[in-house]
């Protein structure tokens, strides 16, 4: 099997990408490998890529041999969540990166208050201080204790206005409570406040796990899309949005299915009007809402980016990798090869769109 080393080293130049189950996928209407200065038609922009991992390894010592389970999943590059600066440093120079928004994936909201607690302060501190050793280099999304939404209010609040984290990166679903649920108003009302982004990563659907498994990573390759699916569609129809407006979300691997087959939402409680609350009456179309989410390009080829355009808008989109998970690792090229985004948007979705959601500088 070809290792992300393998990739790096330009085992791969061709943008080949091989897994266990026999496939062999690349990259069509492939453009010139991109590299640092990245500039469209002469004009400098920093790439932002919103969607990369890290694990604080003091954090799951807390959890003692399970937490290192849990941090380091058995996939290519999981023992680089781990971050050595120099390391990741050369890596994103190979991808063409210049900024890195790190987030760390929920293992801890099924732990009791105190416990997630600990692990979420000691990631919010080291990720500050890895940022501000490297604030040209690294941003990150906060970690939050989302079981319990009044600390996770305090830790959003803290991890902003006094360690300069960007907002939070959150799961899909917490113990089966979906985000539509009142009890985490207070936390989108905060992140509204502050104006920061929600970073959603799914988690899987492990009710589904053994129609999932088999070969092919299913549990993965359509269970992490689908969470996502369900995450936003709750947030939707449930009028969430309409209750936060100004509500900031980021959605991995370009937001799942829903931007894929967005259109049957505005005709479900048409044609089925039984399986909707008379009580929810959205201001919007349930399409429309997708025009005020954020959607990470981590959908692979130019066609994928056509279509998301098309549904979304370019302006929802940015720059996203899931680093040092190799699902993608030259998340640059495919927005340069896209024929439908005009040079202004291309160099949004390389990194200015995200230096605003973000605060940063562009």
């Amino acid at each position: 099997m070809t290792t992300r080393r393998d990739f790096l080293r330009g085992g791969a130049a061709a943008g080949l990408v091989f897994c266990g189950c026999g496939m062999l996928q690349g990259v069509r209407g492939q453009s010139a490998r991109q590299t640092l200065p990245v500039a469209v038609n002469g004009k400098r922009v920093k790439t932002i890529d919103v969607h990369c991992h890290c694990h604080i390894p003091e954090a799951g010592a807390l959890l003692g041999d399970e937490g290192t389970k849990l941090q380091l999943v058995p996939v290519n590059g999981g023992d680089e969540v781990y971050i050595d600066v120099n390391k990741r440093l050369a890596a994103m120079d190979a991808q063409a990166i210049d900024l890195e928004v790190l987030s760390i994936n929920p293992f801890w909201y099924d732990r009791d208050r105190d416990l997630a607690a600990q692990i979420v302060k000691i990631q919010n501190e080291k990720l500050a201080e890895l940022c501000a050793s490297k604030p040209d280099r690294f941003a990150a999304f906060a970690s939050l204790t989302l079981q319990a939404p009044d600390l996770a209010v305090q830790e959003l609040e803290t991890a902003v206005k006094k360690q300069g984290l960007k907002g939070a990166a959150i799961g899909d679903v917490v113990n089966g409570a979906e985000f539509s649920d009142a009890r985490f108003h207070p936390v989108w009302a905060k992140a509204e406040e502050l104006g920061v982004p929600l970073f959603i990563h799914p988690q899987g659907v492990p009710e589904l796990s053994k129609r999932l498994a088999g070969n092919g990573w299913l549990a993965n390759t359509i269970a992490n899309p689908l969470g996502t699916t369900i995450a936003l569609s709750h947030l939707i129809f449930e009028g969430t949005f309409d209750r936060f407006p100004g509500l900031k979300i980021i959605a991995a691997h370009g937001g799942g299915y829903l931007p894929s087959y967005a259109d049957r939402s505005d005709y479900a409680c048409l044609v089925g009007p039984k399986g909707c609350k008379a009580e929810i009456a959205l201001k919007k179309k349930p399409t429309e809402y997708l025009k005020q989410i954020y959607f990470d390009s981590l959908i692979f080829s130019p066609e994928a980016i056509r279509h998301l355009v098309a549904q979304v808008g370019a302006s929802q989109i940015v720059l996203g990798s899931d680093y040092p998970y190799p699902w993608q690792l030259h998340p640059v090229d495919h927005i340069f090869a896209s024929t439908v985004l005009s040079d202004h948007e291309k160099l949004d979705v390389l990194g200015r769109t995200a230096a605003r959601l973000l605060n940063v500088q562009a």
